[in-house]
């Protein structure tokens, strides 16, 4: 076999590294979440070294994140095999993991960069890998890395990945960056899916059915409350009134609902006759029944995302921009807290990204102005659900009809 032919390009070493670390094929039910940098995202990765498109596919989605001073190449989060790491948690959440990557070039592997590189991201990481071809990783660098508690990852040329060194798993303070991908990665992120219905009645009514003597599919159809009971569902974990696993469970926050209802109807089966009154009107909800309402807006608020709208939207009003439109909104969050916004706003097809971001994060404004590049679940679902418990002044729309630069989210009640 040839040089060239056995020659790792960094991409190629970064995607078969996201294999290894994060495989699809998982088991593994715990938070996970990774996005490798837009750089990655390009066509070619060099001048005349195409990056090949299911190389892009392996990589996707992308994102540019800062982490430790710096972007690494891929980061996300995930619980890791007790083979990759010499500390298997430290605290309750998944570790925050950052990998560097480097492949071959003409003028050969700078392992000790990379692996400098690795070390700079744990100052808010939790662990960092450095990846390159298994025959460019001396024993020299492999010392580097154990003083400096970073992994080892060695890529051969079938695209095997061999753990050389162990990462040591630290505790590190939470950049906005890194909340941005523990959302994503947790119960409550929207990088696959999150609500599939736009009225927050549908997800108050879950966990009264839960609660309810009777099957939970059959209560929501009898009240006519949902029929897409696993929409439901779905919204409701994504709403923190239910944990969703083997058996379902009320929150906290679910069983508040409960007791709301208990307290002014004297049963959860009282409560629910008065969702018949509600089924198919179009009239916004904290209109049509305000208490209902006030409590929807008190559970929407719980959602880690409407904080952060609601805030930078009243910034905005402050600045003097009192009806941005959704291309506005997603410039003005950007500057400020940029994973979030793309994670939040921004669907995660490589395409998508490709489009949407430069290779340095940047965005870019025409493709803004496409309504497909949008995120369903926040740009139809989760702006129904603010604008029918009094937040924003108008309703969502699917990507298919919307209009970016005339979408305005401006809040009703601004102070």
């Amino acid at each position: 076999m040839s040089s060239a032919a056995r020659s790792l390009s960094e991409p190629q070493v970064l995607a078969h590294t996201k294999r290894r670390l994060f495989p699809d094929d998982t088991d593994d039910a715990a938070p996970s979440y990774v996005v490798a940098d837009t750089q990655f995202s390009q066509n070619e990765w060099l001048p005349g070294q195409p990056i090949e498109p299911a190389i892009r596919d392996r990589l996707a989605p992308f994102n540019h994140v800062e982490i430790g001073g710096g972007f690494p190449d891929l980061v996300g989060v995930r619980d890791l095999e007790s083979e990759l790491v010499a500390v298997e948690r430290v605290g309750d959440e998944p570790p925050l993991i950052a990998i560097e990557a480097k492949g071959d070039t003409s003028s050969g592997v700078d392992t000790e960069l990379g692996i400098v590189q690795a070390y700079d991201r744990l100052h808010e990481a939790n662990a960092a890998y450095f990846a390159a071809p298994i025959d460019t990783i001396a024993e020299t660098d492999r010392t580097l890395a154990r003083e400096l508690n970073v992994g080892v990852l060695g890529v051969d040329a079938t695209g095997e990945v061999e753990v050389l060194e162990t990462a040591r798993v630290v505790g590190n303070r939470t950049s906005t960056e890194a909340t941005a991908l523990r959302f994503q990665a947790g119960a409550q992120g929207v990088a696959d899916a999150s609500f599939g219905l736009n009225h927050p009645k549908n997800y108050l009514g879950y966990p009264l059915a839960h609660y309810a003597d009777g099957d939970t599919a059959g209560l929501l159809s009898a009240y006519d409350v949902v029929s897409a009971v696993d929409a439901a569902k779905q919204g409701a974990a994504f709403l923190g009134l239910i944990e969703d696993g083997p058996r379902v469970e009320l929150t906290s926050l679910g069983q508040e609902v409960v007791r709301f209802a208990t307290a002014r109807y004297g049963s959860v089966e009282s409560a629910l006759a008065e969702f018949e009154e509600w089924y198919g009107s179009p009239k916004r909800f904290v209109d049509l029944a305000p208490q209902w309402g006030q409590l929807a807006r008190r559970v929407v608020f719980e959602y880690p995302a409407t904080e952060l709208l609601v805030t930078e939207l009243q910034h905005m009003h402050e600045d003097g921009i009192p009806e941005p439109s959704l291309v506005d909104v997603v410039e003005y969050l950007h500057e400020l807290h940029p994973t979030f916004t793309v994670e939040l706003f921004v669907r995660g097809d490589d395409d998508v990204r490709s489009r949407v971001l430069t290779e340095d994060g940047e965005l870019r404004r025409a493709a803004l102005e496409d309504g497909a590049v949008y995120h369903s679940p926040t740009v139809f679902q989760l702006k129904a659900m603010l604008y029918h418990t009094g937040i924003l002044t108008e309703r969502g729309k699917e990507p298919s009809r919307l209009e970016p630069l005339e979408d305005a989210w401006a809040l009703r009640e601004p102070v």
